[in-house]
């Protein structure tokens, strides 16, 4: 990745990171999740369908939580990077190697 690349993957981890561990959308999943499984286990026998649909609902919501959880890691990959690269920068300044 270029400079520009990794500068954009660390922000995106960040913003990531603070998604995950914000208390209002953390809450907003929980609850959505146990509506779904609460309405899904109140299906009828035959509303297959519906089971199905509330099925997927349920596990789009862990989907975008293993997502966000990716773009985080990626950012700390990123971050990590970045200093490394502001690292050897400095050791081949500090030892004139330009």
């Amino acid at each position: 990745m270029n400079d520009d690349e990794l500068h954009s993957a660390a922000s995106r981890g960040s913003h990531a990171q603070s998604l995950i561990n914000d208390e209002l959308l953390a809450e907003c999943f929980t609850k959505l999740e146990e509506a779904y499984i609460a309405t899904w286990r109140s299906t009828s026998f035959e509303d297959v369908q519906g089971r199905e649909k509330l099925f997927i609902a349920i596990n789009v919501i862990g989907k975008v939580k293993e997502q966000l959880g990716s773009v985080a890691a990626n950012g700390e990959l990123a971050k990590a990077e970045i200093e490394e690269l502001v690292r050897a920068a400095e050791r081949k300044k500090r030892f004139g190697i330009f």
